[in-house]
């Protein structure tokens, strides 16, 4: 059933399985201790950093069917996206896997809109397994949309970095795990912002959107959820969507927060946060995962925003549209499990 924006799933896919792969300064940060893995270097043993975005998406990919505990013949589908010309980093990564392939780009919301394409097909019960992946990598981004690192432009207050990892998750008709119980598709917003280093000026308005639309399609308000959790805004473009909502007459609480704000510490000196597809996407398969599975989180509001944006776009003078997709996510434990994984954790800690 659907109402406007929101599709509600009956069958509730579940999401059995997640990992985590991260480069040396994000694992320096504030998610650290809660990635699969966390690189020495950045090339990750490749010669180039489009190989090692690659080799990346590679690992999260089969480290999310390890966790699993499925095989690889049981994926019916791969469905990925990047930041790169032609998406070669997901296109690349599919040539190692004999299962069938769709390339999808949403910018930094990809990981979102892989996770609401495969829940859709799984919950019409078209398929039964499929993983969903994205990733991206600071040099390679830069490289890409911005200035060759070998120049040393200095960076402005707004701008972000881009993080450096890759995150997947598998999605089954069966199993055990958080379930994914609706999703909002949000609409391509663009409020005019032109400035390539204010990415979280230029995508607030979109998420905004789609969250007034969640509110609106589902009747729900903020207090409903344990976690809202946006994908890259920064901490300037959180800033803004706290503003933006007020102005609708909704205040977010301390429940709601950012991952690119959240990403880096301070001393890290990122200036407004994190950014880029491995952001949220590396944030939600292990963070938000790890709290959903222990029962911390029963309900959690997960919205990935992107830019979609081209150098030639801007150098033609184009504004920036902002896209953002949002997925209600829920655990499937029973108050009393949650209790025993409570009572076990307590117990762990004594001894």
């Amino acid at each position: 059933m659907k109402a406007n924006q929101t599709v509600v799933f009956k069958n509730k896919p579940v999401i059995i399985g997640s990992y985590s792969i991260v480069g040396p300064k994000e694992g320096k940060g504030n998610f650290g201790p809660y990635f699969n893995y966390v690189l020495k270097d950045d090339c990750y043993g490749e010669d180039s950093y489009e190989k090692a975005e690659k080799k990346m998406l590679v690992s999260a990919i089969v480290g999310a069917i390890d966790d699993a505990k499925i095989k690889p013949n049981d994926v019916n589908l791969l469905l990925a996206g990047d930041l790169l010309n032609q998406i070669i980093s997901s296109s690349y990564a599919a040539r190692n896997f004999n299962f069938a392939f769709l390339g999808l780009f949403g910018a930094c919301s990809t990981m979102a809109e892989s996770m609401i394409v495969g829940a859709s097909l799984i919950n019409g019960k078209l398929l039964d397994t499929v993983v969903c992946s994205t990733g991206s990598h600071f040099s390679t981004a830069e490289r890409q949309f911005r200035f060759p690192l070998e120049l040393g432009n200095q960076r402005p207050p707004t701008s972000q970095w881009t993080v450096t990892g890759a995150g997947a998750c598998v999605i089954s008709a069966k199993g055990h795990g958080p379930r994914i119980s609706m999703a909002t598709f949000g609409k391509v917003i663009d409020f005019g912002v032109t400035d390539v280093n204010d990415m979280g000026a230029a995508m607030a308005p979109a998420a905004m959107d789609t969250m007034l639309a969640h509110f609106r399609d589902t009747k729900t308000g903020p207090d409903d959820y344990d976690l809202i959790i946006t994908g890259d805004l920064g901490k300037l473009g959180s800033e803004i969507l706290i503003d933006l909502m007020e102005d609708q007459g909704i205040k977010l609480g301390l429940n709601y927060n950012d991952c690119g704000q959240m990403y880096y510490s301070r001393n890290q000196n990122t200036l407004s946060g994190g950014s880029g597809c491995g952001c949220s996407a590396t944030v939600f398969n292990s963070f938000v995962m790890e709290k959903l599975r222990k029962g911390e989180y029963k309900k959690v509001l997960y919205m990935p925003t992107g830019a979609l944006m081209s150098t030639t776009a801007t150098q033609q003078g184009e504004s920036i549209p902002g896209i953002c997709h949002a997925l209600v996510i829920e655990n499937d434990l029973s108050d009393e499990e949650v209790k025993k994984k409570k009572k076990s954790k307590s117990k762990n800690m004594k001894s």
